[in-house]
């Protein structure tokens, strides 16, 4: 077992200071999963990757009531907090509401693992809550690669399966999401 997930059985155990343990032995970790995300977040972007780590592990041990049931679970709930961060930083920065300053993008153009503007942020959430309601599975694979920065071997590790299994999943991803854009855009 590793340490991260000796800590984490700790934690689930109620002992206090093994969140003072944790931050230590995944903040390396965290802290390339989120400079990944935002290599190419445009350039007005005030968001760097070190607070989207401190924001997302505030969120995460904010109450002070979290366990988590392994190293794969935590770096999920990881995941899953800077994408809240990331989008609500993109809508306090957007002027897509009701349409105004929207840009047409051909599809083929747009390749979902890339860092986006602000308004692809808020396309690939909106595109992922609805991939959630239809295949949570393949969701999960979107959530751990766009807003985790997780290569497709990362995520395989992480989900407990094979590369080739991801692969495949991950090109159904970008199929299926790029017909829920098309539609919106349509």
């Amino acid at each position: 077992m590793s340490d991260v997930t000796v800590v984490l059985e700790s934690i689930s155990r109620g002992e206090r200071r093994a969140t003072e343990e944790l931050f230590p032995l995944v903040y390396e970790e965290l802290r390339r999963l989120a400079a990944a995300r935002m290599a190419g977040e445009s350039a007005g972007h005030t968001l760097q990757p070190t607070a989207l780590v401190h924001e997302a592990w505030l969120q995460l041990v904010g109450d002070g009531h979290q366990s988590w049931e392994n190293r794969r679970h935590f770096f999920g709930a990881a995941a899953e907090a800077m994408r809240q961060i990331l989008i609500q930083n993109a809508r306090r920065k957007s002027v897509l509401k009701r349409g105004g300053g929207q840009v047409r993008v051909p599809l083929e153009d747009l390749e979902i693992t890339a860092a986006t503007p602000d308004e692809y942020v808020l396309l690939i959430h909106e595109a992922l809550e609805w991939l959630e309601g239809e295949d949570p599975e393949t969701a999960r694979i979107v959530l751990l690669k766009f807003f985790g920065g997780l290569t497709n071997e990362e995520v395989a590790n992480s989900l407990g399966t094979s590369l080739r299994t991801i692969n495949r999943q991950w090109f159904y991803a970008k199929l299926k999401l790029f017909r829920w854009i098309q539609a919106q855009n349509s």
